[in-house]
């Protein structure tokens, strides 16, 4: 078990036998599994894992590929129920977990085919709940965020396979797309639509797409970008009124200023909510999301966990050494926070067995939060990477005593900011249109390594002298999967034992199951180690 803190109480570690079971079947709550299965094989322990969905385990960042055409159903596949049978563990698909009965350890379930109720025991209990998206306050819908599965026809937040399928035939014709929000996924998808020939619109209440993450700038030239890939872009206008035509058919979106954006499909892109209704009616502590520690424990008899986009890290106790504050770590919506809290998990749950089974005591090394997980907009037309914050100007002082370094080239739609701590290691970074520069400062990010004294050289990459250029070499330790924590060493121990495809390297080390923005990295690496084979 974990090492005891002061002033909590000593929980009793995993006993081989109990039963342990996972509430959500999506990626986060898919890795966990997957990372256990061995233990449920051997019999070490029971496992389920509870799915409200008809469909096991998918990759969700996909969902979008797959609505326009790009992702076929089968390359988006986390899970393999018929495998994780034979191996024991039980897949109980399209059930809902209704109430969780704490006092008694007793699930209540319900079918959601036959509308069947039955109970489930537990002795652990890992809650990957998710989130569901954010319904807008709009004349025309119902921004109960229980009525989504009473959209009007033709409004979708594209969250699931369900959603893909109301997208796909609009796609196919090349319908009119209006897109709510100019977030990273949003405008994924207003560049997968365009790319597909259909015309969009893209709706931002903000003054500038991607508000969180670009200053004005950078904003700006963003922007334009869009425009050249055909996206029209509608800033500083919030949306008022949905407009519906017969049998309550999207028909066009109503703005403030009277404007009205005409459409057959409305996608929602407005973020998303963490699913916390379970665990609240449980009697466990919930704020944005579902209050967890660093140990990922939401209660203290450290029998219920939560993972994933549903998890708010939170420490309660004051003399932890680990939590650097009292400020919670809110669900950061990304794919790879969310398999590393699964894969400590699973990796607490075996090693408490493990000392149980030698009557010792296990030690596994907290879980900590490393960088900001770097933003990218993952489309063939436009180049952009951000993390961390990139506010505040070149000839303005920061109150921490760092620096601003900032690039633009109006007639290259290029943009690079750094912001630097006083060490000169990067705070937040913003790059638009220079992939190879955005991928050396992503890794000086990530290692926390200082930038060179000039920092101008990390633009050379993407620069017209770049063959005379020594570009940023990566090491074996240097991640090229930022979503399962991938390095290259890995990547290239698993072609030289004879991955010969992306899909293989993904099977043997899980690269590029994420958001798939490795892929081509990955692809690279397969060709150079075919080419100097022959």
């Amino acid at each position: 078990m974990t090492p005891h803190r002061p002033g909590r109480p000593a929980g009793t570690p995993l006993r081989p036998g109990e039963h342990v079971v996972v509430i959500g079947f999506g990626p986060v709550a898919a890795r966990f599994v997957d990372d256990v299965t061995d233990l449920a094989a051997e019999g070490t322990l029971r496992l389920t894992v509870v799915g409200g969905e008809p469909e096991p385990a998918y990759n969700r960042v996909l969902v979008g590929e797959h609505a326009m055409g790009r992702a076929e159903r089968s390359s988006m596949a986390l899970a393999d129920p018929g495998a994780l049978a034979r191996a024991g563990v039980d897949v109980l698909l399209g059930t809902e977990v209704t109430r969780i009965d704490r006092s008694r350890r007793l699930l209540h379930l319900t079918d959601l085919r036959t509308g069947a109720v039955r109970e489930l025991g537990y002795d652990r209990l890992v809650l990957a709940t998710g989130a569901r998206p954010n319904l807008p306050v709009l004349r025309g819908l119902n921004p109960d965020p229980g009525a989504y599965e009473h959209l009007p026809a033709g409004v979708t937040a594209l969250r699931d396979l369900r959603d893909a399928r109301t997208v796909r035939p609009v796609v196919a014709r090349r319908g009119r797309v209006v897109v709510l929000g100019g977030g990273v996924l949003g405008l994924e998808a207003a560049l997968a639509a365009s790319e597909a020939g259909c015309p969009v619109t893209v709706v931002h209440h903000a003054p500038w797409v991607l508000t969180r993450s670009l200053d004005a700038p950078g904003g700006a030239l963003l922007g334009r970008a869009l425009a050249d890939a055909g996206v029209e872009v509608v800033s500083g206008t919030p949306a008022r009124e949905v407009l519906l035509g017969r049998e309550r058919t999207f028909r066009g979106l109503v703005l403030e200023d009277g404007r009205t954006v005409p459409g057959e499909l409305l996608l929602l892109s407005i973020g998303v909510t963490p699913r916390t209704e379970l665990a609240a009616g449980a009697g466990l502590r919930t704020a944005r999301g579902i209050v967890v520690d660093h140990e990922l424990e939401a209660d203290v008899e450290q029998r219920v966990f939560a993972v994933g986009d549903c998890a708010e890290v939170l420490c309660r106790d004051p003399s932890c050494q680990v939590c650097p504050g009292r400020e919670g770590v809110g669900p950061s919506g990304l794919v790879g926070p969310g398999w590393r809290q699964a894969e400590w998990l699973a990796a607490r749950f075996r090693a408490e067995l493990e000392a149980v089974a030698e009557g010792g005591t296990a030690v596994l090394a907290p879980l900590t939060t490393g960088p900001a997980g770097a933003v990218r907009l993952k489309a063939r037309q436009v180049e952009l990477a951000c993390a961390g914050e990139v506010g505040g100007l070149p000839w303005e002082p920061r109150p921490d005593g760092g620096t601003v370094v900032q690039w633009a080239d109006g007639s290259a739609g290029t943009y690079a900011k750094l912001v630097l701590r006083p060490d000169r290691t990067i705070a937040g970074y913003a790059v638009l249109g220079l992939p190879r520069s955005a991928a050396g400062i992503g890794l000086l990010h990530d290692r926390g390594e200082p930038v060179p004294a000039d920092p101008s050289v990390l633009l050379r990459p993407d620069g017209p002298d770049a063959a005379a250029q020594q570009e940023t070499r990566m090491t074996p330790g240097s991640t090229v999967c930022h979503c399962a924590g991938v390095t290259l060493g890995r990547i290239t121990e698993a072609v030289g034992q004879g991955a010969s495809t992306v899909e293989e390297v993904s099977c043997a080390t899980r690269a590029a199951t994420g958001c798939g923005g490795c892929a081509d990295a990955v692809r690279r690496l397969v060709e150079e180690h075919a080419a100097a084979a022959v």
